[in-house]
């Protein structure tokens, strides 16, 4: 296991707390952290299946991040609040610093069923652009819609269950069958601004929304 990473400075440690809070607000609470050819990619998983006989989406966020040692590779499970208080003890130390910045990783959490799907690397075909706008208001509607059909203190299966079917919807005005779970994912994660462009791609079952702020990926 690797116990530590450097990041290029502190606005990249910025970066990437901001990423992991949003994450673990909407997400299952840990993510996947792979290192290689001096770039870190930070998968998040947003909605994962529970069980075989499971039909949701899985939906992914992913942010990059530079790495100072182009040498170093790794592929770690971890929790993100552990995470997160790593990263607190850094704050005053790396705020207002120009250097890299170690990240020391608390013990690896060990295989998730989330984890064990992998998005490909390559092979994507670009399919256009989306509208942001569509992206959000399919998110903003289905969280109404799950609000409004789950009272207080409902089971957590029931919770999974009205979450998978509303999020595993396509979305509507895009011409291609993306789960609405993406664009759900998209918004929590702060992907989407009004001047910043959507494209879509898809690679076999996999599909793709990537914004200059990160990429959303779902099955």
């Amino acid at each position: 296991m690797v116990h530590s990473f450097s990041l290029a400075d502190a606005l990249s440690l910025g970066d990437f707390k901001v990423f992991l809070g949003r994450s673990a607000r909407v997400g299952t609470g840990s993510v996947r952290l792979i290192g290689g050819q001096g770039v870190l990619a930070v998968y998040a998983s947003v909605l994962a299946p529970k069980g075989l006989l499971d039909t949701g989406p899985t939906v992914l966020g992913l942010r990059t991040f530079a790495l100072t040692d182009r040498e170093l590779v790794f592929d770690e499970i971890v929790s993100i609040r552990a995470l997160l208080d790593r990263l607190a003890l850094l704050s005053v130390v790396a705020n207002g610093g120009t250097g890299p910045v170690e990240v020391n990783l608390p013990p690896s959490e060990g295989p998730t069923a989330w984890a064990g799907i992998s998005p490909p690397r390559g092979g994507w075909t670009n399919l256009g652009l989306v509208d942001s706008a569509v992206l959000e208001k399919t998110a903003g509607d289905g969280i109404s819609e799950v609000a409004a059909a789950l009272p207080p203190d409902t089971g957590e299966q029931l919770v999974h269950r009205v979450r998978s079917q509303v999020w595993g919807r396509p979305i509507e005005g895009i011409g291609h069958e993306t789960a609405s779970g993406a664009a759900f994912a998209a918004v929590s994660l702060g992907f989407l601004r009004p001047d910043d462009p959507v494209a879509l791609y898809e690679s076999g079952p996999w599909t793709r929304l990537s914004t200059r702020r990160g990429h959303i990926l779902t099955r």
